[in-house]
């Protein structure tokens, strides 16, 4: 079985200096092997052939045989790494928590520990005879969320 660290080294060196940047690999037991990349500016068909006939170029396929794919990260993608965080500040995600609560908001910031998603409720304040929105910044740590995706709407 080729090794997954093996994989992420190639494809690591490959895009060093590149705007392009690895999101995921993922190798199975029968070798095939899905490498996944991402860009601030979106990637680029050319970019993923590229570097499919690199990695091909450095496995040998006589000792053992695999199944490439490279591909982009989708829009509708679950975020992997920080870097996707970044890249999506500012625009509207949903949240999947690991306790089944799903949350749509902004992503306001994001660091090494997590993120904020600022989100907009409607409460009554007492004594008032309506609701008045409410922005709520909620914090979140990686480790306590199953997803986060980016938010398509059309307006």
């Amino acid at each position: 079985m080729i090794e997954k660290k093996l994989i992420i080294d190639f494809t690591e060196q490959y895009l060093e200096g590149s705007p392009n940047y690895l999101t995921d690999v993922s190798v199975s037991a029968d070798n095939t092997i899905t490498v996944e990349i991402d860009n601030d500016h979106g990637v680029d068909i050319d970019d993923c052939v590229a570097l499919s006939r690199y990695l091909e170029s450095k496995l040998d396929r006589d000792t053992e045989d695999f199944e490439l794919t490279v591909t982009s990260a989708g829009l509708s993608s679950p975020f992997k790494i920080l870097r996707q965080y970044k890249k999506y500040e500012g625009r509207e995600v949903e949240v999947l928590s690991k306790n089944g609560q799903k949350i749509t908001g902004m992503l306001k910031s994001s660091d090494d520990n997590g993120f904020i998603v600022s989100v907009t409720k409607k409460i009554k304040p007492e004594g008032a005879k309506r609701k008045i929105e409410v922005e709520e910044d909620i914090r979140f740590a990686f480790e306590e969320v199953k997803h986060t995706k980016y938010l398509i709407r059309f307006k």
